[in-house]
């Protein structure tokens, strides 16, 4: 479950059986921190018994990239300092309020608060929650902040996009790797699952300034600079190729005569999402 990267960088694998998010730790001399803390007690447990086995600097930190349930839900299991982004730790204060029983759950998803994967999911990963205990975060930043590890140091920023606006990415320049958390992935919290074409670009522009050979992401397997860059670049055009249009078969067949093939199943989704921000639009 724990993978190497370099010998100052590891991961967690991801598990889509119940939605637990990939979580990383960065091994400095002096500290080392933690990406994100898990979707539940159990979640952040695990991690902690792997950590307990290696030869490395105590654990200190722990940066949170964004507010949503699988990477918040083990701050307090932790028992780390936090770093989040202001608006991160807003929501989490926000969240702390909220009863997470079914039927507070349930409720929820009647009004449009929750969504219907999300809830199964903490279903799923707890199906008792009657000792879920929320932490908000320790630290704040606005823009970004800098973290020295001792001989090895951590930028975490602010980078936004459609999936949570507080979105943070923590790049570690030493070794080129980035922890996206799940910056780059669709709005599901507004209806149908939808990209905004405009944000994404932004978006983009913020991770491509960086030197990084390889990317860590929330809910997928870590991608090379050429596999990512290669994403980014059909996501675009992809949403280039939709532009403003909302009819699904006129989409496609524009897909088809500018890129001469038909498109996969995964580029069909892509569409999808553009067309179903077009709708939101108006």
């Amino acid at each position: 479950m724990f993978k190497k990267i370099t010998n100052r960088v590891y991961y967690m694998q991801h598990y889509s059986e119940t939605d637990r998010p990939a979580l990383g730790l960065i091994c400095g001399d002096s500290y080392s921190l933690v990406v994100d803390a898990g979707n539940s007690p159990a979640h952040a447990r695990d991690f902690l018994n792997l950590v307990a086995s290696m030869d490395i600097a105590p654990l200190k930190f722990v940066a949170i990239t964004h507010w949503h349930w699988d990477h918040i839900f083990g701050i307090k299991t932790m028992g780390l300092l936090t770093i989040s982004h202001e608006e991160t730790k807003k929501k989490l204060e926000y969240l702390k309020t909220l009863k997470w029983d079914d039927a507070s759950l349930d409720a929820r998803v009647e009004t449009g608060e929750e969504i219907e994967f999300c809830r199964d999911m903490i279903k799923r990963e707890m199906p008792s929650r009657d000792n879920l205990e929320l932490q908000v975060p320790d630290i704040t930043f606005n823009c970004k902040i800098e973290i020295d590890l001792g001989g090895i140091t951590c930028i975490v920023e602010h980078v936004g996009g459609v999936h949570a606006h507080d979105s943070s990415i923590i790049y570690i320049p030493d070794e080129k790797i980035m922890f996206l958390g799940d910056c780059i992935y669709q709005d599901f919290y507004s209806g149908e699952w939808s990209y905004d074409r405009n944000e994404l670009t932004i978006l983009f522009d913020k991770i491509k300034k960086y030197d990084v050979d390889l990317y860590v992401t929330g809910h997928q397997d870590p991608k090379t600079r050429e596999e990512m860059w290669s994403f980014f670049d059909d996501l675009i055009n992809v949403g280039e190729i939709v532009d403003k249009e909302v009819v699904l078969d006129k989409v496609v067949s524009r897909f088809k005569e500018v890129r001469g093939i038909i498109p996969t199943e995964e580029q069909l989704e892509y569409i999808q999402n553009f067309v179903n921000n077009n709708l939101k639009q108006g």
